[in-house]
C-alpha cells in the first residue's frame, strides 16, 4: 500500500497561523497590562491607608446622636475595608452607616458592616454617603477634638482626632 505524502495547502497554513495568533495576542495583551501595573509601583503593594480631616458635628437640641466624618486615603495597591470605629470619648459604640434616599424625598441612615477603602482611591465621608453614627458625651463644644480609632481589615488600627463643628459646616 502506498501512502501519499502530506502536503501543506494554503488553507491549512492559514488555519494554523490563525489558531496560533489568538493565544499569542492574548498573552501579549496580558503582559502589557502587567507591565503597566508594575511600572505604576502598585504590583504586590499592600494597602497604605491614611485618615485625615476628622470632623464630628455638635449634637443639636436634646439629642446626643450625631455623626463623625473622615477622609480615608488608600494610596496602596490593594483594597482595604473599615470594619469598625471605637472611641472612649463617646457614649456607647459608634456605628458605621450610610445615607440612603427613599421614595418621596425621604432619607434614612442604614447601618453597614464595613466601608470599602479601594486601592488608589480616596473616600470622603459626608452626610450624603458613609458616616459614623455616635452618641456624644455631654460637654462637647465647638473646636474640641474627639479621639477615634478606625479599625481596618488589613491596615489595622489608625488613631485620629475629629474636630467638633456646628452641623453643616466644614473643617476648612
Amino acid at each position: 500500500m502506498i501512502t501519499s505524502l502530506w502536503r501543506p495547502t494554503r488553507r491549512r497554513l492559514t488555519d494554523t497561523l490563525i489558531a496560533a495568533a489568538a493565544p499569542v495576542a492574548a498573552s501579549s495583551l496580558a503582559l502589557g497590562a502587567l507591565t503597566t501595573w508594575v511600572n505604576t509601583g502598585n504590583a504586590g503593594s499592600p494597602p497604605r491607608v491614611e485618615v485625615v480631616d476628622g470632623r464630628v458635628w455638635l449634637p443639636y437640641g436634646d439629642t446626643r446622636a450625631t455623626s463623625a466624618y473622615f477622609r480615608i486615603i488608600n494610596s496602596g495597591g490593594a483594597d482595604d475595608r473599615l470594619l469598625k470605629v471605637t472611641s472612649a470619648a463617646v457614649a456607647g459604640t459608634p456605628e458605621l452607616s450610610r445615607h440612603r434616599m427613599l421614595d418621596g424625598n425621604a432619607a434614612t441612615g442604614e447601618e453597614v458592616s464595613s466601608i470599602p477603602a479601594p486601592a488608589g482611591d480616596t473616600l470622603s465621608m459626608s452626610p450624603d454617603s458613609f458616616n459614623v453614627t455616635v452618641l456624644a458625651k455631654s460637654g462637647w463644644e465647638i473646636g474640641d477634638e474627639v479621639p477615634f480609632t478606625l479599625h481596618f481589615e488589613h491596615e489595622g488600627r489608625i488613631r485620629v482626632s475629629a474636630l467638633v463643628l456646628r452641623p453643616g459646616t466644614d473643617a476648612s
